[in-house]
């Protein structure tokens, strides 16, 4: 059995956003909505002072805290352990938004459905030999690994030991996209 995940360092994100609005092309999504956030801060101290692009998205959470609170059953942990949402069971209650921790889910005010990052599901079932997400291929530094997390020969599991990645919250849940600081 697959599980996916995903490494993101922010040591080589540069903050252009290309995986935001590869992403949100990929999704048909309007330019106000986007299922990766970013966070900017500034690290050190004078006159050491680095600024840090942090994208957030769904973290696919082993225990996702939003699939447990929907009273549809419309978010659920699926295939290869990726969180989904099944736009169809879903009434909008929102309570999947106030229970994620990372934020990073998205009311559709058309559709009325809440909505958040895949993992491109569609493409990664259909091309298991070169599982890989929109926001990956798009990444102009390369900053993004997707793989299996149960596969220690693959480069997404060999770049979390030999990066020491971390999941960004600790263990506030168990996320599957580990980030290098």
């Amino acid at each position: 059995m697959t599980r996916y995940g995903m490494l993101i360092d922010t040591t080589n994100c540069i903050g252009c956003y290309a995986c935001r609005t590869a992403c949100q092309r990929q999704n048909g999504l309007d330019a106000e909505v986007d299922y990766i956030r970013y966070e900017e801060r500034e690290t050190g101290t004078l006159p050491n002072v680095r600024h840090e692009s942090v994208p957030l998205q769904c973290m696919h959470c082993e225990d996702a805290p939003c699939v447990s609170v929907c009273p549809t059953g419309a978010s659920a942990i699926g295939e290869g352990g990726v969180v989904t949402v099944d736009e169809s069971k879903c009434i909008g209650c929102r309570y999947c938004m106030a229970a994620c921790p990372y934020q990073v889910r998205v009311h559709n005010k058309v559709s009325g459905a809440v909505e958040k990052c895949k993992f491109c599901h569609h493409w990664v079932y259909e091309h298991p030999e070169t599982p890989s997400n929109t926001c990956v291929t798009a990444c102009v530094t390369g900053c993004r690994i997707f793989g299996d997390l149960d596969d220690p020969d693959c480069e997404l599991s060999r770049a979390i030991v030999e990066k020491n990645a971390l999941p960004i919250a600790g263990d506030l849940t168990t996320a599957k996209i580990f980030y290098v600081r």
